[in-house]
C-alpha cells in the first residue's frame, strides 16, 4: 500500500512538472521577438499621474537622468525625474494645440504639432522663449514623429497620414536647423514591412521615431499597427517587431540614453494609467 501511494505521488509530481514545463513553453512561445540587446517583454514600468494621461513625445536629459515630455493639447513642457516620478515640473508655453513629439538638441527643445508646425523652446531663467516655424504645405497632412539626424544636422518629420502618400508609402520631411527650411525627405516602402511582417490590416502609421545612438538604426513606433519597425537612416526597412498590446497600450513616444537604454511612453488607455517603459540595453555580443 505504501509503495502504491509513493508511486502515485511520484506520478503526480511528474504530471505537475510536465504541466509547468508546458506552461513555461507556452509563455516562451507567446513572448514577442525583440531587437538585439532588448527584451520588450520585460519592461520596468513607471506609472505616471493623470495629468500625463495623454503623454506623447519624450526626450532623455542626461545631466540629471530625467525625461522631458509633452502632452497632447496641454501646451506644457514637463520634466519627469526618474528617481522620483512623483516630482514632476511643468512650464506653460502655449495655448491648446495638438503637440505630438519632442526633440532636445543643443539646449533647445523642438515640439511637433500634428499639422507639421514646429515650435522651438529655450529656457530663460525659469521661463520659456518660443519661436514657431510654419509647415509650408497647407492641407490635410498629419504628423506624430520627429527626430534629429546628427549626420544631416536636420530634424526629420515622418508622415502619419499625408496626402502625397498611398497605402504602399510613408513620406517624410526634413527641417534644416541652419536655414530653418522644410524640404521633402525619404520615403518608407510599406510593402517591405509586409514582406517581413506579413499582411498589415491597415496602413502603416508612425507614432514616434528616434535613432539608436549605438548603431544609428532608426526605431519607428506605430501605436495603431502595434509594431516597432527598424530601418536605416534612409528609411529602408531592416526588421519588424510585433508589440504586445497588453504592454504597449498606446505607445506614442520613444527615446534612448547615450549608452543605449530605451524608454517608451504609453498614453493612458480606457482602463489604464499612462506609463513609461524602461529597457536596459544588454550587449549580447559581449557574452
Amino acid at each position: 500500500m505504501i509503495k502504491l501511494y509513493r508511486l502515485y505521488l511520484s506520478q503526480c509530481a511528474i504530471h505537475v512538472l510536465l504541466i509547468l514545463a508546458l506552461l513555461s513553453c507556452g509563455r516562451r512561445q507567446n513572448e514577442y521577438k525583440s531587437p538585439p540587446g532588448y527584451n520588450l517583454n520585460r519592461p520596468y514600468t513607471i506609472d505616471l499621474p493623470s495629468e500625463l494621461d495623454e503623454i506623447s513625445g519624450i526626450a532623455y536629459y542626461s545631466k540629471d537622468n530625467s525625461l522631458f515630455a509633452e502632452s497632447d493639447q496641454k501646451g506644457c513642457l514637463y520634466k519627469i525625474f526618474l528617481n522620483k516620478t512623483t516630482d514632476i515640473r511643468k512650464w506653460k508655453f502655449s495655448h491648446k494645440r495638438d503637440y505630438e513629439d519632442i526633440v532636445l538638441h543643443d539646449s533647445t527643445f523642438y515640439l511637433l504639432n500634428n499639422n507639421g508646425d514646429i515650435v522651438s523652446l529655450n529656457f530663460l531663467n525659469d521661463s520659456l522663449a518660443t519661436h514657431e516655424y510654419t509647415f509650408p504645405k497647407q492641407g490635410k497632412d498629419e504628423f506624430e514623429s520627429l527626430y534629429y539626424d546628427d549626420t544631416l544636422k536636420k530634424l526629420i518629420l515622418l508622415c502619419k497620414d499625408c496626402e502625397s502618400d498611398d497605402l504602399a508609402t510613408v513620406g517624410s520631411y526634413s527641417f534644416d536647423l541652419q536655414q530653418y527650411m522644410y524640404a521633402r525627405s525619404y520615403t518608407i516602402d510599406a510593402k517591405a514591412i509586409e514582406e517581413i511582417n506579413g499582411p498589415v490590416s491597415r496602413k502603416f502609421k508612425p507614432s514616434a521615431a528616434t535613432l539608436n545612438p549605438l548603431n544609428g538604426e532608426l526605431y519607428i513606433l506605430s501605436s495603431i499597427n502595434k509594431l516597432l519597425v527598424v530601418a536605416d537612416r534612409t528609411g529602408k526597412v531592416k526588421d519588424v517587431y510585433h508589440l504586445n498590446p497588453s504592454i504597449f497600450i498606446q505607445p506614442e513616444g520613444i527615446t534612448f540614453t547615450p549608452n543605449g537604454n530605451l524608454f517608451i511612453s504609453n498614453e493612458a488607455g480606457k482602463d489604464n494609467t499612462a506609463t513609461i517603459l524602461f529597457y536596459q540595453f544588454k550587449n549580447e555580443t559581449a557574452k
